[in-house]
């Protein structure tokens, strides 16, 4: 079974959408990407905590 990965968006504590990745990056106007990118630990640490985030949101059983 295929499922679509969804993702959070957040800036600093503030949720700002979910969605999949094409979905958010459709809403920011950036590539998807650049959503995906949001959410290593690479991006992270040349960020402060208060940029966007993406975190990958986990299926419940």
């Amino acid at each position: 079974m295929h499922t679509t990965k969804e993702y959070a968006l957040y800036r600093g504590d503030d949720l700002l959408k979910i969605g999949t990745a094409d979905e958010l990056a459709a809403f920011k106007k950036v590539k998807r990407k650049t959503i995906l990118f949001y959410a290593t630990p690479a991006y992270q640490k040349r960020t402060s905590d208060k940029s966007l985030r993406t975190i990958r949101l986990e299926e419940e059983a």
